[in-house]
């Protein structure tokens, strides 16, 4: 994602209900998008044909607990929504976290009902609650997930191949 983009990108996520809820309008996204784009955040964004942005992953590294990835935000534009935009922006920020962490930590509302499924039936589990975390009326759900070890495969001739691990750069956030 490029910072062209944000002004599009903020657009549709303060146009969700959900976000909505947490008085998030397109200029404060915009902000947060910004600052996400200069503090080198993991942003992952899926396009149409024509090259809008339908969808964002954004994650923070060792953004949860100082250790783990923590998905901050997972958002398709609700033209886009069912079509299986989120999973493969889900599974793509894995991948990616996975080079960088050894698991993946995000928090659900819990009148969010279709995204607490939605993340089950990725493989997360939830582990915890935080009752009044962000909005006095809601409870945040912890929801934690272990990535597979990644490994690369450095091949020094056809006969032999010797697996490296990979544990990533060694990047924070401020």
């Amino acid at each position: 994602m490029f910072r062209e983009d944000i002004p599009h990108v903020a657009v549709w996520i303060a146009a969700s209900p959900l976000w909505q809820r947490y008085h998030l309008d397109a200029a404060k996204a915009s902000r947060q998008l910004d600052r996400a784009v200069t503090h080198g955040d993991l942003l992952i964004a899926a396009a149409t044909p024509d090259d809008k942005i339908c969808g964002l992953a954004w994650c923070l590294i060792n953004g949860a607990f100082g250790r783990s990835m923590y998905l901050r935000l997972l958002g398709v534009d609700g033209a886009y929504r069912g079509g299986g935009v989120g999973a493969l922006l889900l599974d793509e920020a894995e991948r990616r976290a996975a080079a960088l962490s050894q698991d993946m930590v995000l928090l659900v509302s819990d009148f969010n009902t279709s995204a607490q499924r939605f993340y089950q039936r990725q493989g997360y589990t939830q582990v915890g609650a935080l009752p009044g975390y962000v909005l006095s009326d809601v409870t945040e759900l912890i929801f934690w997930k272990p990535l597979p070890a990644v490994s690369q495969t450095i091949v020094r001739s056809e006969k032999e191949a010797q697996p490296i691990d990979n544990e990533g750069p060694q990047e924070h956030t401020p």
